[in-house]
This record gives structure tokens, C-alpha cells and sequence, in this order.
């Protein structure tokens, strides 16, 4: 079952629908839009158990994409550029893959379509410490994270969910139950399907979430991939180069002749 999406709609032109990763929310891609939003009509979305949308059980990405279709018919989009930035990526993926006649081209930014492992164990772990203490101010719950991350990047990123709810209590805004439970899910791989259209991996020179054995599992998804780097950067890719990354984005858009955006 679909989920109703938090969604925001900024910009002109043809549309651009925008997907975040793990732990974040469509405000994370507030500077690339910034940028894009000058050529592009931009839909930005929360996507489930994230940001101000609404929590659900289940995490795969079959659900996910269909929650960003539910939201696209909401918004009368018939069809749209689609970039995802790493588990936003996957969802973007699958997208293509089940649905390609609403995806007239995809940007994946920093992810493959293969399972990777427990990348994120400490940071879960951090974060359910957290919410079994339940301290009541922004200061002490970033003191106890931080005993399990010590990259401050990385904390300040974590942070932006732990919020005051309407009760006046503090807790973490995303599903953590959910996200630990289903990390499996999270954490998986394309399963089937063959998406002919244009597609460019957006891979960052510092990471290594796109490496060269993940050539071939591209390509057998997506003929038609090319990867390009964004040097000087790591996972985050978009927010510390956000200019490059949209200047990437609009050439390959412009480059691959996909046709424009439809309302219905």
C-alpha cells in the first residue's frame, strides 16, 4: 500500500523529480535544486518513515517507487527526469525499471544497483541509544551520538531528525524502528528488469559506493549508463559540489535529447 508523500514543488520548466538517501529528506537537496529550479520544475520529496512523511512497516523499493508514482499522479506528472542520491538512487532505479514510460531519463548519484553491506551498523546503533535515553535537548542527544560517530559532517546530517515533536518531545522524526528492522531491504540490490532509456552514475572521486566491479551489474540494468566523476568529492557529492553536480545533470539531460516532461 502507497503512502501519501510530503512533497515540495519549486521552479520551471520540464519536471525534475528529486529523491534524498537514507536519514534525510527532500531539504537535503535544497542547494541542487536551488541551482536546477532556473530550468527545471522540481518536485522534492520525503520519502516513507523520512522527513514530514508518513511512517510505514515496510521498506523495499518496489513500495518506495510506487509511493513516488502515487505522488507524481498527485502532482498530474505523467512523466519526469528522475535523480536519487544514494538510497534515493535506488528508488530512482527501481522507478526506471518498473515503470520506464514515466521516466524519460535518470541521474544516480553515488549508488549501484548491488547489496552492499552493514555500511550504516554504528550509525543505527548511535541512533536507537539515543532514542532509548530520550534526552530532552539537541545538545545531550549529539553528546551520546557522537560516542558512536566522529565525523562531524556526518552528526550535523544526523542531527537534523532528532526534533520536538508536537507533544513537546524530543525523539528522532525518521522510523528508526523501521529502518533497522528492514535494513535488509534497504541495503539490497536490483533484482530484475532492463531500463533501454538514457541513465548517468554520477559516482564521487573519494567514495567507494560505485567501484569498477559494479561495471557490469550497471550495464546489465542499464545498457546505456555512463558513469562520470565528481572530483574532490565523497558520498555527499551534491552538497559539497552542487554546481558541478547540476551542471553534470543538465548536460547529460541536454546531451541524452529525452523528451520533455509531461503534464497530464
Amino acid at each position: 500500500m502507497t503512502v501519501d508523500l510530503y512533497t515540495r514543488e519549486r521552479g520551471n520548466g520540464p519536471w525534475l523529480v528529486m529523491l534524498h538517501g537514507l536519514f534525510g529528506s527532500g531539504d537535503n537537496l535544497g542547494g541542487l535544486a536551488r541551482i536546477l529550479e532556473t530550468n527545471y520544475r522540481i518536485l522534492l520529496v520525503d520519502l516513507r518513515n523520512h522527513g514530514r512523511s508518513p511512517h510505514a512497516d515496510t521498506m523495499t523499493y518496489a513500495d518506495m517507487a510506487a509511493d513516488v508514482f502515487a505522488a507524481m499522479s498527485e502532482n498530474d506528472i505523467v512523466s519526469a527526469v528522475v535523480f536519487g542520491h544514494s538510497m534515493g538512487g535506488k528508488v530512482a532505479m527501481q522507478m526506471a525499471l518498473s515503470r520506464p514510460e514515466r521516466v524519460t531519463c535518470l541521474v544516480v548519484g553515488d549508488i549501484a544497483p548491488v547489496t552492499y553491506g552493514a555500511h550504516h551498523a554504528r550509525i543505527l546503533e548511535g541512533m536507537q541509544a539515543v532514542a532509548v535515553a530520550a534526552p530532552q535537548s539537541r545538545q545531550k542527544a549529539l553528546a551520546l551520538l557522537s560516542q558512536y560517530v566522529d565525523t562531524d559532517d556526518v552528526l550535523s546530517f544526523l542531527m537534523t531528525n532528532w526534533r520536538r515533536g508536537d507533544d513537546g518531545v524530543w525523539k528522532w522524526r525518521i522510523n528508526l524502528d523501521a529502518i533497522v528492522e528492514r535494513y535488509s531491504d534497504i541495503a539490497d540490490g536490483t533484482q530484475n528488469g532492463t531500463y533501454e532509456g538514457p541513465v548517468l552514475f554520477l559516482r564521487g572521486e573519494q567514495s567507494d559506493y560505485i567501484q569498477a566491479s559494479h561495471r557490469e551489474p550497471i550495464l546489465r540494468f542499464f545498457p546505456k549508463a555512463q558513469v562520470k566523476t565528481i572530483g574532490g568529492t565523497g558520498h555527499w557529492l551534491h552538497a559539497e559540489k552542487p554546481e558541478m553536480v547540476a551542471r553534470s545533470i543538465q548536460r547529460f539531460v541536454t546531451n541524452s535529447n529525452a523528451p520533455g516532461a509531461e503534464n497530464s
